[in-house]
């Protein structure tokens, strides 16, 4: 059940109508926050004795506010979520909070395996300094995941959630993909704002763009190695790996898209293929990433 302290977080957001800065599902001018941009994954540095290296993170974080990001992911994939308490989950986000630019969204990665949990996390989150919440899908039982099960949990936690949703596909690593049907009804909750979507399926992506082109809804490429195809299709960002370490070269890459430059785009992209598949680091539980140094060239 959730707490007493969770329910009157609750309602005190649902009451101020979730007026946020950055906007939100009753922001007043019938619009959801604009998610559009480049989104470094943000990595969990750790010791040597697997405790989160703080210090590393905050000197990441100013490494990458000199890169022209629209915000940051936190506790998403790349940020080894799975391998922390919920005090160290909470704490990683009000850090980052802290560190970064007002002037930039912060994507906090909420999502557990029971909707009851993830609300708990999303609105403990918004707490301690998230503009939005990236929900991954539930996947322990996937075979009982069905369009109807993931549409049931994830209106719950946007009902509740006293910020805006991001829905997070991420098939690598959950072994499912949130279905099409799923995603098209999703979009038309007031409280979800797009999506995240890390297949790679181009195809899939430019479908779910069309099918939502009604909605206030837009589609994250999850990765720079599909970046260019996905802003083809209609995607508005991505959420990078390799803008940890070459963000100059990935915002340059988004530049080049907006502004209808493909051929150099097309160039960039090619370029940008092989460190991106580098950037994909195995995780194993006992080897957690100590620290990811960002480079700035």
């Amino acid at each position: 059940m959730l707490g007493r302290g969770v329910w009157s977080s609750v309602r005190q957001g649902l009451s101020r109508g979730l007026s946020r800065n950055v906007g939100g599902w009753a922001s007043g001018e019938g619009r959801k926050v604009d998610i559009a941009g480049i989104y470094p994954p943000v990595t969990t540095p750790f010791t040597a004795t697997a405790e989160v290296d703080y210090g590393k993170l905050e000197e990441n974080l100013h490494k990458l506010g000199t890169f022209p990001f629209r915000g940051f992911v936190v506790q998403g994939s790349n940020g080894e979520f799975p391998f922390l308490t919920s005090s160290e989950r909470l704490e990683v986000v009000s850090r980052v909070r802290q560190a970064m630019s007002k002037d930039k969204l912060l994507l906090a990665g909420s999502g557990c395996e029971s909707t009851q949990a993830t609300v708990e996390m999303t609105v403990s989150m918004a707490q301690v300094g998230a503009d939005a919440a990236i929900v991954v899908t539930p996947c322990y039982y996937r075979g009982r995941m069905s369009s109807a099960a993931l549409i049931h949990h994830y209106t719950k936690v946007a009902d509740l959630s006293p910020i805006p949703v991001v829905l997070y596909s991420v098939p690598a690593n959950t072994g499912l993909d949130l279905p099409m049907d799923a995603v098209v009804t999703l979009s038309q909750h007031p409280n979800i704002v797009g999506i995240k979507d890390s297949g790679g399926d181009v195809t899939r992506m430019g479908l779910m763009v069309h099918k939502t082109r009604r909605q206030d809804f837009q589609v994250l490429a999850g990765s720079a190695g599909f970046l260019l195809a996905s802003y083809a299709v209609g995607a508005v960002g991505g959420v990078c790996a390799l803008a940890n370490v070459l963000g100059a070269q990935v915002c340059q890459l988004e530049r080049l898209c907006l502004t209808g430059q493909w051929e150099d785009a097309q160039k960039l992209q090619h370029r940008l293929i092989e460190p991106n598949t580098a950037s994909s680091v195995p995780i194993h539980p006992s080897c957690c990433m100590q620290h990811w140094p960002v480079s700035s060239y």
